[in-house]
């Protein structure tokens, strides 16, 4: 009998012992990223070479499991993976495991994914609800600088966690590369490695669906632009570390995109791949560059969407030509916005980050409608704590100077929609919010 026993302890230590080493084997996620109605695309990384795979079922009906593929991780793509779950059905909601060499990691959280409803022509739109923000430093004190540490307060994705978003997205400055980083492979992809890894982003990776643009701080060094030599290596990095739609459109690289939610579109753009040096003057300055431009342009009037979101790296229409704000640009400022208004594109909104404060900017437009700029910055990066600029298309008591993050929620019937952005703290207090109705938009 006592052999038995021994026996017995002896075979649960092995499994405890292997259920510890997947888990050990696991460095962030897994996370749920592009939502289609047909396919959902999951995200993992491992420590060391692995292979992984999700299982995953519907809520509804658990007796028939489906596998994605299984991907083997290796050193030369950070050992990350990207997992195609593509037995779903459309406006379905699943459950799912990780396995990591056929054996399943337990987290202390849900894992579930939702695809995207077939509700066109059939019913109301369905209501939409997402987080934003920018600028997300997590400190590693020995490549900080010296000094009080930049960013903390990582509490806030716990504050967007208990929101319970459909998605969110990330306004760019999602990670911060460091001198140490800039001009190496291995530098940028230690410093994804590193800053995906803490613990307050896991449960928000587990069941919410994530895209993301970037800006100066996640393509290279502080205000980079189209010279920085090493943006194919930090756009690999964005390839291997987000599960976005797409990256770049046409013949034009970078990680410019496009998503749909609801009767929302979402027009995701490249704020530095094909953007002049801020203190060039003797040439013609570009943001955004020709090709992309007319993209955006030829999407936006292509969209019968309700809201038509179009999200960038750094303020559009506030007015003062402070860093990287898009009015050092003004020729290319112009034609945009001239072409919103030619063309007749209804329903467009702005959102920006990177200033390290929030506001809500409101350019009113003779002829036509006016045009919102929802700023949304910071996560967890030092706040922006200079007296506040004289932009006066400022919407009167919108101006956040402290670590924020927005809710959006767009509900109503179809022809009758309503967009609301809340903006909450680290902590989730309620700083302000704002409506806009469709029609205000027309």
């Amino acid at each position: 009998m006592n052999k038995l026993i021994l026996i017995l302890t002896f075979i649960a230590g092995i499994n405890i012992s292997v259920v510890n080493g997947q888990q050990e084997l696991l460095n962030a996620g897994p996370m749920v990223g592009q939502s289609q109605m047909r396919e959902v695309t999951l995200w993992a990384q491992t420590t060391e070479p692995a292979d992984v795979k999700i299982v995953y079922w519907n809520v509804n009906d658990n007796s028939v499991t489906y596998y994605t593929n299984v991907v083997a991780t290796e050193k030369s793509k950070a050992y990350t993976a990207h997992l195609v779950a593509d037995e779903v059905e459309p406006g379905q909601k699943y459950n799912y495991e990780l396995y990591i060499n056929d054996q399943k990691v337990n987290r202390p959280y849900p894992l579930e994914f939702t695809t995207l409803k077939l509700w066109q022509w059939r019913e109301d739109p369905p209501n939409v609800k997402f987080v934003t923000g920018s600028c997300a430093y997590i400190n590693e004190d020995e490549y900080d600088r010296p000094g009080s540490s930049y960013g903390g307060y990582y509490e806030i994705f716990e504050s967007i966690y208990k929101t319970d978003p459909d998605f969110m997205l990330w306004l760019g400055d999602d990670v911060y590369l460091r001198e140490a980083d800039y001009y190496s492979r291995t530098g940028i992809m230690k410093r994804y490695t590193h800053d995906r890894a803490i613990k307050e982003l896991q449960p928000l990776f587990g069941s919410v669906h994530h895209y993301a643009i970037w800006d100066d701080h996640d393509y290279g060094p502080n205000n980079s632009d189209k010279s920085y030599t090493m943006k194919d290596v930090t756009l690999e990095a964005f390839k291997l570390f987000w599960a976005n739609p797409s990256y770049g459109v046409c013949s034009t690289p970078g990680i410019t995109t496009y998503f749909q939610w609801s009767d929302v579109d979402f027009f995701l753009l490249d704020d530095r791949s094909y953007r002049t040096p801020e203190f060039r003057t003797k040439t013609n300055r570009k943001l955004l560059g020709d090709e992309q431009l007319e993209w955006l342009i030829d999407a936006l009037t292509a969209s019968h969407a309700t809201f038509k979101v179009i999200a960038i790296g750094g303020q559009v229409l506030n007015p003062i030509k402070a860093f990287e704000t898009y009015s050092t640009y003004p020729e290319e400022k112009e034609k945009l916005l001239n072409l919103i208004k030619d063309e007749g594109i209804k329903g467009v909104i702005f959102l920006s980050g990177d200033r390290h404060f929030s506001e809500l900017s409101k350019l009113d437009r003779e002829g036509t409608y006016p045009l919102y700029d929802f700023t949304i910055s910071p996560f967890t990066a030092g706040p922006n704590n200079y007296p506040p600029e004289e932009n006066y298309l400022r919407v009167e008591n919108t101006f956040v100077q402290e670590r924020n993050f927005a809710l959006f929620e767009v509900t109503g019937k179809l022809k009758d929609r309503t967009l609301k952005c809340t903006v909450y703290d680290t902590y989730g207090k309620e700083k302000w919010s704002y409506k806009i109705h469709e029609n205000e938009l027309k």
